[in-house]
Formats: structure tokens, sequence, C-alpha cells
């Protein structure tokens, strides 16, 4: 199944791996010759530290290499329309409040960014709703009231 994600996040994610397989393989390549040099392995710890850093940055590197062959990269949605990638400024039918979101896919998700992921129920109550429209989210302290301030 094919992961949405804005040009925005790719280029994110490519940047991370580029980063993971040239520098950070570079760098725990270092610390395992250094700490080999320093005699018996068995009761070296700095080499068993660094292989296992290794392992996990193996690990790491083949987690993003998947994310990036199921990425699918979400097109401009239609003008005025809130969609993967869009903007918008929703405000608190209840209390009056504002927020701004980015709607992102899911691996992008950072709300202390702003980044709401996709598949949250907010963006699923505003997905393909304009600027004006009300969306009702389903909260665990019942039901909330949005109205799509604007989208950009």
């Amino acid at each position: 199944m094919a992961d949405q994600i804005t040009p925005e996040g790719l280029e994110a994610l490519k940047a991370e791996l580029a980063e993971l397989e040239g520098p950070a393989r570079r760098e725990i390549a270092e610390r395992i010759k250094t700490a080999r040099e320093w005699g018996d392995l068995k009761e070296n710890s700095e080499y068993h530290d660094a292989k296992n850093d290794q392992a996990f940055l193996e690990t790491k590197i083949a987690r993003l290499t998947e994310r990036l062959r199921n990425a699918e990269v979400v097109k401009d949605t239609a003008p005025g329309k809130v969609g993967v990638g869009s903007s918008v400024e929703l405000r608190d039918d209840g209390s009056g409040k504002t927020v701004s979101y980015r709607i992102v896919g899911a691996t992008e998700a950072n709300l202390a960014e702003g980044k709401l992921s996709a598949e949250s129920p907010m963006a699923q109550a505003i997905l393909g709703r304009e600027k004006g429209d009300t969306a009702v989210v389903r909260a665990p302290s019942g039901e909330r009231r949005f109205v799509i301030a604007d989208v950009r």
C-alpha cells in the first residue's frame, strides 16, 4: 500500500537517507576500525557499542528505503479544497479558538510543527471540504465542530 507524502516530505526523506548512507555509515565504520585496533574484541565495549550502533543504522536505512519505495507523492488538490499538502485554518465553533495545520502524509506528521496526519480524525473530517464548511470531529470528549476559515 502506498504512503502519501508531500513533495517536501519526499525530499526530506531522501536527504535523511543520503546522510545515513554516507556520513553516518562512514563514522560508524571508523569507530569499528578504531575499536578493533585496541585488541581483544571479546571485552572491547567500544567495539560492541559501535557494532550495535551499526545494526540500528542499517535497520533505519532499510526502513527509510522501504518508505521511499512505497511513497506516493500527492498532487495538488483542487483549488480551495482541503487535501494532502493543504494548509488550513480552523476555528473551533465552541471556543472560537483558531488553529492552523498543514495536512501531510502519516510519516511526515508532527503536531509541534503544525503538520497533521491525513489519517487523523481531524484531517479525515476536513479532507475534500472548502473554506466556510463546517466539519464535525469525533473526539473522546464528544463531538466538536470546526469551521474551515481558510485553505491554502
